[in-house]
């Protein structure tokens, strides 16, 4: 599979554990790609949940996916300031129908003036047994929270101001907005 040009749309699909389709993102503009990685940006983008039900997200989002990492990165850029929501997930895959990757439920969410919350413990724990995470998966889940509380702590990568404001002035020349 090619990897998507700058400029170019692809869909995002998050899936859980047990290979179910968990969400899906439509038309997110891929901003950088490499081999590793792949940046982009939703902007009243349509999002499907695996119920059926739409909605459209509200404000622009840049989007940070990793082939290392176990984790993913949406940043937020609302009127009272960037929020954070961090996915713990598989690392992404391309194929023809998008970029793929397995939501593993955790997540960090950190809100403009910088509270940071763990959420959905309580459905990673019922998950983990209901479809019976590996041992190493838990694992390499709780080692990639310290890696991306390191990045949020030290404002690595997404968290850094620099990258918000060169990725989503980026989008904004791309998208003529």
């Amino acid at each position: 599979m090619r990897l998507p040009k700058e400029g170019e749309f692809i869909t995002i699909q998050s899936y859980k554990h047990d290979g179910s389709l968990h969400r899906t993102w439509r038309d997110t503009m891929v901003l950088k790609t490499t081999d590793q990685s792949v940046i982009g940006c939703n902007d009243h983008t349509l999002v499907i949940e695996s119920d059926g039900r739409r909605w459209v997200t509200r404000e622009p989002a840049l989007v940070y996916f990793h082939k290392h990492y176990w984790f993913n990165i949406v940043t937020m850029i609302r009127q009272k300031g960037i929020s954070y929501y961090c996915n713990l997930a598989s690392p992404f895959t391309l194929d023809e129908e998008g970029l793929k990757y397995i939501d593993y439920d955790l997540d960090i969410k950190i809100f403009p003036d910088g509270e940071k919350r763990l959420l959905d413990v309580d459905e990673y724990e019922e998950h983990s047994q209901k479809w019976d995470y590996p041992d190493d998966v838990d694992l390499i889940l709780k080692e990639n929270v310290k890696i991306l509380v390191d990045w949020i702590n030290n404002e690595k990568g997404p968290f850094s101001k620099e990258y918000v404001d060169l990725w989503y002035k980026r989008y904004r020349e791309l998208s003529g907005k």
